[in-house]
C-alpha cells in the first residue's frame, strides 16, 4: 500500500474537485489467479457536475466507484473525497464520511419496506442523530414530485417512485457527492427518464455532484461528462455527450474487448 497523505488536500479544493483517484490499483486474488480490476486509474470528478462512468463488462467501473465511495479499499494509490484522503481514515471515520458526506443510489432501491417514503428519505439523518432542514427536505420532495406519496410504503409505490425516494434519501443530508450505481437498471423507460431527470435537476438547480455508473447510452446522455474505462484503465472521455457519440465509443470499446477475448 502506498503512503497516504492525511487531511485536506489543497490541489482538490483549489480545482473544485469533489472526488479523485490517483494511480488507483485494485487487485483480487494472487499469483496466476490475480485479477487487476483497476490498473493505475487517475481521474478528477468535478464539483457541480453529472459524470457517467461507462465501459464494457469487467472494465472496472463499479470497482472504481466503490473505491471512491469508501465501500471498498484499493490495493494501492489514493482515493480522495471532499478533500479528504480515504486512506488516512480509520473505520469509524470512514463510516461517518459515508453517512454524512456521501450519498448512494443503488439499482435495487434498498428502501426499508416497513417505513413510509418520508421515513425512508429521512433515515440517514435519523441514524446520524441529526434534525432535518425542513426547507431543504421540502425542496427535495417537491423536486421528486412525490409529496402525495410521502405516507406510502415502498410496496405501495412503483419502481420509478421507489427509486426517486432513494434519490431523495441520498440528497437529504446535503452530501458532497452522490454515487449512483446503475440507478435505472431495474426501471422501464418512463421511470428511468423520471429518475434521470431528477438527478439532472439536482445538479442544475441544487449544485449537487453526481457520479453514475451505467451501461445505458440514453442514461449517459443526461450527463455533462462520460469517463470510459477498459481493462481497468481510463481510455477516453466525452463532454456534453449525445446518444450517437456514446454508442460509437461503446461499440469501439466492445469490439476491442471481443478481439482481446478471442486472442
Amino acid at each position: 500500500m502506498t503512503e497516504q497523505p492525511t487531511g485536506e488536500t489543497s490541489r482538490e479544493s483549489a480545482r473544485g474537485v469533489a472526488a479523485s483517484a490517483h494511480d488507483l490499483v485494485k487487485t483480487y486474488g494472487k499469483g496466476e489467479a490475480e485479477v487487476r480490476a483497476l490498473d493505475g486509474v487517475t481521474v478528477d470528478l468535478m464539483k457541480g457536475e453529472f459524470t457517467a462512468v461507462m465501459g464494457p463488462s469487467g472494465s472496472g467501473k463499479s470497482t472504481l466507484m466503490h473505491c471512491l465511495a469508501a465501500l471498498d479499499t484499493p490495493t494501492s494509490g489514493e482515493a480522495i473525497v471532499d478533500g479528504t484522503s480515504l486512506g488516512s481514515l480509520k473505520d469509524k471515520d470512514l463510516t461517518t464520511l459515508r453517512r454524512e458526506r456521501v450519498g448512494f443510489v443503488f439499482q435495487s432501491f434498498n428502501l426499508v419496506p416497513t417505513l413510509s417514503a418520508e421515513e425512508n428519505i429521512l433515515l440517514p439523518l435519523s441514524l446520524a442523530g441529526r434534525k432535518p432542514d425542513r426547507a431543504w427536505f421540502d425542496a427535495v420532495v417537491d423536486a421528486i414530485g412525490l409529496r402525495p406519496r410521502l405516507g406510502h410504503r415502498p410496496s405501495e409505490m412503483s419502481g420509478g417512485q421507489q427509486q426517486r425516494v432513494a434519490c431523495a434519501r441520498a440528497l437529504v443530508s446535503k452530501p458532497s457527492i452522490v454515487f449512483a450505481d446503475e440507478p435505472t437498471g431495474n426501471l422501464d423507460s418512463t421511470s428511468s427518464a423520471e429518475v434521470l431527470g431528477f438527478l439532472r435537476r439536482s445538479v442544475d438547480e441544487f449544485g449537487q455532484t453526481v457520479v453514475m455508473v451505467t451501461h445505458d447510452p440514453v442514461a449517459a446522455s443526461y450527463t455533462d461528462r462520460i469517463v470510459f474505462l477498459a481493462d481497468g484503465t481510463i481510455v477516453d472521455e466525452l463532454r456534453e455527450p449525445d446518444r450517437d457519440a456514446i454508442l460509437d465509443k461503446m461499440t469501439g470499446l466492445q469490439d476491442i474487448a471481443a478481439r482481446k477475448a478471442a486472442g
